[in-house]
Order: structure tokens, then C-alpha cells, then sequence
């Protein structure tokens, strides 16, 4: 079959193991442009892709290429345009691309970039990548997604998560027996893949033989469903229950989910009797997700909780001049804290913003200066500052407890209402400074003292209470985020 019959049978097996909206998100317009000697390069239109492909679903991927035929042995992304077809993307491609396989790095180096050098002197660190990481991983233990190059040596380490770092480093060091389960939470872009797929690389490099599971709540649901219409439900559950060290990404998307948490909860319970590790992940705590069982949310909370805040402002300056090193790329500090203000989200956002500079300055042969910096991230910039509205505050509300929009507005004392709608109300006075008697009309025509009264409420509970300090903590992350 020709690369575009093949991509279609892989996007057809694909299909069936994730939702249909990550489905639409990750792989629309991607197609491969070059098969050749065991190698696949796939195209994908923008870095979130390659990511999310390179990092969440390589293993999926690989295995379905190798399904398809036998002798494909590695793969890896490049963005590329879907008008820029395959004999263009070849050019690209043999200068721009290295290999991510299920043995490691295929050995080829990436071409030394022709830019701007530091003038000597420099007080700007430089840390080579950390190659003795990928080489310690046996081809025969290459069962998992893990990615080789996300280390706890290139992880980049300020206030926002140093206590998660710390953890997740000394249950590497000693698996079952510190935290268990250890529970990470926080916002789109700000580390936890890195730092969960740090703890599997740190395990698997100092003992190579251990068996490692590494997957996300998604592909966890997807393989289940699969093993019910084949039947195989408890080769299913031995391929997880078999690990030593498990490790799951995007728990949250279990919520709602009955009959796979009743099987993760059998999971859960048999690795944990046998000290086996786990480690989660999450945009939320364990006591925000909505309609997660109780069974499941004590447990979760038994072991280790730590967020991963947004970077501060010192800390996004040394993620810059780390990975400006690692280019071998130039900037000055004037220029530095001019990115570093401007792009606060999260770190995806922020090295996004660093490649676009680069690849501008290295196409025009020019240094850049701040007034060029502000020229070519001006519709990032732009779109970053994200304008919080009365109508994003009632839409992410309702999305964020797991309720429609309109129940917000109607009249009922359900506690699975009322509470959001204090919340909503609170966050609506507290960030947009908006009148009682305002925000009375946005939640249905309530009277201004009914609104007095939720935000003081919510106000003198938030001393008291971290459940719901981490539940309007989420909320305005995710307010003010792309």
C-alpha cells in the first residue's frame, strides 16, 4: 500500500481507542511524506500536534505502523503545512527531522544550527542533552510511551513545582514504599507529562529489566473497550496488573466513566497491595473532578497531592536562556524579560513563542531586538491576554462542575447547583469587580443580597477550606488560559 493508503489504515485502527474530538484535534491534517528503510515521517500542522503524537501516542502509533507493516521500526513528526506536499516535505525532512523509536534514538544527529553564537563570557548556562538516558533503555523493555528525553535533568525547577519535583524524584528512588499513589495536578502546558515520564525514565535507568506502563485515562478507556468486544478482558487487566511501576496521565478523563473506573479501581487496589508504584496526573485535585467515584477519589487522596502552578517570572527567564543555550541561539536579557512577561500561561506557550523568534531571525540572517520580538510574536502576544467575560466566568463554571450552563441561572436549592453558582458569582465580583446587582441578573434575576451573601460565603470558606481553594485556584487557570 502507498503512504496514503497506510496513513488512512492507521487513522481507521486509531479511530476506535480515543474520543472523537481528540481524534478530530491531534491527527486533522496529518498525512505521511516519507517511508523509507523502516522509517515513517508523519506531517503535522503545528507543534501541539507533534507533541501530543510524539509524546502521548507514539507508542499507539508505532504499533499500528507495525501492524500495517512488519518491517516500520520508528517514527517521527514534522510540521509541515498540508498544502506543502511530499516532494517539498523531503527537503525538509533530511535536514530538519530525528527519528523517535521503540529502541531509543536511531543515533543520527541533528544538524548544528547556523545562528548566532554567546559572546564569550556569557553568564547564560548551557546543558547538553542528557544522552546517557536514552542509551540505558533495552530494546526489549520498549513496551511503554515514554519519551527519552523528558529527564529530571532537563526539567526545569522554580516555586511553582518544586514540591512535585521533589516527590516525584524520591518515589523514583524508591518505588511502593514513600508516596503512593502520587497525584499531580495542574494546568495545560505547565510540565506534568515531563515530570511523570521522568520518574519512568529515572526507574528504567538505573534497572533496565523493570516492566513500566505508561498511558493516559484515554487510551486506558480505549484499550478497555477494545478488550470487551474482543473478549479479552482479562489479558486487559494482566498487562496492567503485571507493572511495577504504573503511570497515568489525564486521570481526570475517567470522570463519568462507570465501568472504567470500576476497572481501574481493581487495578488500583491489586498494584497497591503488592506496593507497586502509581503515579497520576490531573488538571484538577482528586476532590475536583466531577463524578469521580468515592471509592476512587479516597484513594487517590491517600497517597502524595502536588500541584504545578504557573511559572513565575524568574523562573520562565531561566526556561529561556536554558533553551536559547540548548539552540545555541542569543538573546539578551532585555530581550528575554520581554518574552518572559508577555508569555505567562504555560511553558508549551512559551517555548512555542522561542522557536517562532528563531526561525525568524535564522530565515532572515538577522538578531533579533525587542522591536522585531514584538513584531513576530504579536498575534501570540495578543492572543495570550485572554479577556475574562461574565459569559466565559458562567460558561467555564458550568463546564468545570459538570453542569449546563443554564442551571446556573434557574431557580433550585440543589447542592450540585447552589455551590457552583456561589463559585461562579464570587469569581465574577472578584475578577471583573462586577455590581451585586449585575451579577444577580447574569444568574437569573437574583436579588443583589443573594449574591452579597454567596460571595461573602464563598470569601470566609476559602481560609478554611482547601478543597474549595483548589477548586477556584483550577477555575481562574483555566479563565485566563488559552
Amino acid at each position: 500500500m502507498n503512504n496514503e493508503e497506510l496513513w488512512k489504515a492507521v487513522l481507521g485502527e486509531l479511530e476506535l481507542s480515543i474520543s472523537k474530538g481528540e481524534f478530530n484535534t491531534w491527527f486533522k491534517n496529518t498525512f505521511i511524506v516519507s517511508n523509507q528503510n523502516g522509517r515513517v515521517v508523519i506531517s503535522v500542522p503545528s507543534g501541539f500536534a507533534r507533541e501530543w503524537l510524539e509524546n502521548k501516542v507514539n507508542m499507539h502509533i508505532l504499533q499500528s505502523l507495525k501492524h500495517l507493516q512488519s518491517d516500520i521500526q520508528e517514527f517521527s513528526c514534522v510540521i509541515h503545512t498540508a498544502e506543502q506536499k511530499s516532494a517539498q516535505g523531503q527537503q525538509f525532512i533530511q535536514t530538519q527531522t530525528g527519528f523517535a523509536s521503540a529502541q531509543g534514538t536511531s543515533g543520527q544527529q541533528t544538524p548544528q544550527r547556523q545562528s548566532a553564537s554567546y559572546p564569550s563570557g556569557s553568564s547564560v548556562p548551557y546543558y547538553p542533552p542528557q544522552a546517557h538516558n536514552v542509551q540505558a533503555i533495552p530494546k526489549a523493555k520498549q513496551e511503554h510511551t515514554l519519551n527519552p528525553r523528558y529527564t529530571f535533568e532537563n526539567f526545569i525547577v522554580g516555586e511553582n513545582n518544586e514540591l512535585a519535583r521533589a516527590a516525584c524524584y524520591a518515589v523514583s528512588q524508591n518505588l511502593g514504599q514513600l508516596y503512593n499513589p502520587i497525584f499531580i495536578y495542574g494546568g495545560v502546558g505547565l510540565g506534568k507529562t515531563h515530570l511523570l515520564q521522568s520518574v519512568g525514565n529515572e526507574v528504567l535507568r538505573q534497572q533496565p529489566d523493570i516492566h513500566i506502563k505508561y498511558t493516559t485515562a484515554d487510551w486506558f478507556t480505549g484499550e478497555l473497550v477494545e478488550s470487551i468486544r474482543n473478549q479479552k478482558v482479562a489479558e486487559f487487566k494482566e498487562s496492567y496488573q503485571k507493572a511495577d511501576l504504573l503511570i497515568i496521565d489525564d486521570i481526570q478523563f475517567l470522570s463519568g466513566r462507570e465501568k472504567t473506573q470500576d476497572e481501574f479501581f481493581h487495578i488500583f487496589n491489586t498494584l497497591y497491595q503488592a506496593n507497586k508504584q502509581i503515579v497520576l496526573s490531573s488538571d484538577r485535585p482528586p476532590q475536583a473532578i466531577p463524578t469521580l467515584e468515592d471509592r476512587l477519589r479516597s484513594r487517590f487522596q491517600g497517597g502524595m497531592i502536588a500541584d504545578i502552578g504557573r511559572p513565575d517570572l524568574e523562573t520562565r527567564m531561566a526556561i529561556l536562556k536554558i533553551k536559547t543555550a540548548e539552540r545555541h541561539f542569543y538573546l539578551d536579557d532585555d530581550a528575554v524579560r520581554f518574552i518572559a512577561e508577555n508569555i505567562t500561561n504555560n511553558i508549551r506557550e512559551l517555548e512555542g513563542a522561542l522557536n517562532r523568534i528563531i526561525a525568524s531571525c535564522e530565515f532572515h540572517k538577522i538578531t533579533p531586538t525587542i522591536a522585531y520580538i514584538k513584531k513576530t510574536l504579536g498575534n501570540i502576544i495578543a492572543n495570550t491576554k485572554r479577556v475574562v467575560s461574565p459569559e466565559r466566568i458562567m460558561k467555564m463554571t458550568a463546564e468545570f462542575y459538570n453542569i449546563e450552563e443554564e442551571d446556573l441561572m434557574r431557580k433550585g436549592r440543589k447542592k450540585e447547583v447552589v455551590h457552583p453558582r456561589q463559585v461562579g458569582m464570587y469569581l465574577m465580583r472578584m475578577e471583573l469587580q462586577t455590581s451585586f446587582a449585575a451579577i444577580g441578573k447574569y444568574f437569573g434575576g437574583r436579588d443583589h443580597s443573594t449574591v452579597l451573601h454567596a460571595c461573602e460565603k464563598i470569601k470566609d470558606d476559602l481560609d478554611e477550606n482547601l478543597r474549595l481553594k483548589e477548586e477556584v485556584t483550577s477555575l481562574k487557570e483555566k479563565l485566563y488560559r488559552e
